[in-house]
């Protein structure tokens, strides 16, 4: 049986550095970030579309965003939308959607991908995916996809790569970094080993699976119980008992750091994980003075301001600096842009 190619978006997390744009509520993945017209969440999607058709897609989300994810992705088979009915990381979250299309798609070939990202080149992006499906489907392997890193970034972790044994663009991994400080980040930068981790992982079931057995076991005698209960009435009530009792642990920890066959490919394909306005900022196309907008805003002797808006006519800001606007459902934050980290704080 040819392997499959199934795409598994994880859409849980809340965007708390996006406030007020983003809420617990109604987080940034399902919001017109970049003024596009589409949600990261569509646009991942998207992206991914002639990769991996639709019915081969699996959201794995937040019990209470199902109805927002349903609305904004109608193609999507209702028994692939998968609802946490708590949050536990995204190693429960993989492993959860694994399971499930292991019981009906035992040869899958499987890509991981966050649901909040954002890529300028999704020709290039679909290139590299498409070389690490290849990579993978009949081996023992993970590729995890590697950012050539353009500045000394202190908000991303970083993947070290091997400088020898190279097969064409897949590399051996040496090691995965935490977020370093400045001095460190400058320091990987200049070594030329080192690519910014996108959280975009590559592998198929029999190797998915293996893995979590094998380093995470207790996750995956929770997720055997509740598979007696998939694709039945039963497994609503099934998960809500056992999911919440499963251990809180990212995949990098529970399996990346652990197995040997893990791999990545250098990419330059304008990724950002737009984890805040600063990113945001960056991407946008900016004026003389440096002023970025989504929404109808008129700067007048403003200099390196961000904003974004949504229902209003029309937003007129006068005398501001590096600040950070944004109006958004009868909310709204003024602040130095240097002040950014304490955003969470505030809402």
């Amino acid at each position: 049986m040819a392997a499959e190619t199934h795409l598994i978006i994880m859409a849980g997390g809340i965007g708390s550095r996006f406030w007020p744009l983003s809420t617990p509520e109604y987080p940034k993945q399902f919001i017109d970030v970049t003024g596009r017209g589409r949600s990261l969440l569509q646009m991942t999607c998207d992206r991914f579309a002639a990769l991996c058709p639709i019915e081969r897609t699996w959201v794995v989300t937040n019990a209470a965003y199902v109805p927002i994810v349903r609305q904004q992705l109608p193609q999507i088979p209702d028994e692939n939308i998968l609802a946490e009915p708590a949050a536990r990381n995204t190693a429960p979250c993989i492993a959860y959607a694994g399971w499930k299309i292991r019981q009906k798609h035992p040869e899958a070939n499987i890509i991981v991908a966050p649901s909040d990202a954002y890529v300028r080149d999704d020709a290039e992006f679909r290139r590299i995916i498409g070389e690490a499906l290849s990579y993978t489907c009949d081996r023992n392997a993970i590729v995890t996809i590697g950012i050539t890193p353009t500045r000394p970034e202190t908000g991303y972790g970083y993947i070290q790569m091997e400088t020898a044994g190279a097969e064409g663009e897949i590399r051996k991994v040496a090691s995965f970094r935490e977020k370093p400080d400045k001095e460190t980040a400058r320091a990987y930068l200049e070594a030329g080993c080192y690519l910014w981790n996108a959280g975009i992982f590559v592998w198929n079931i029999k190797t998915l699976e293996e893995s979590i057995r094998s380093y995470v076991p207790d996750i995956a005698e929770g997720l055997d119980a509740i598979a007696q209960s998939f694709y039945t009435k039963k497994e609503g009530p099934a998960l809500a008992e056992a999911f919440p009792k499963l251990r809180k642990i990212s995949i990098d920890y529970a399996v990346m750091e652990h197995h040997p066959g893990i791999h990545t490919i250098p990419a330059d394909f304008g990724w950002s994980d737009l984890g805040n306005w600063a990113s945001l900022h960056s991407l946008l196309e900016s004026d003389a003075e440096g002023n970025a907008a989504v929404g109808p805003v008129r700067f007048v002797e403003c200099s390196g301001c961000i904003a974004h808006v949504q229902g209003t006519e029309k937003v007129v800001l006068q005398g501001l600096q590096d600040c950070i606007i944004s109006c958004s459902g009868g909310r709204m934050l003024i602040c130095r842009k240097s002040e950014e980290q304490r955003i969470r704080d505030w809402n």
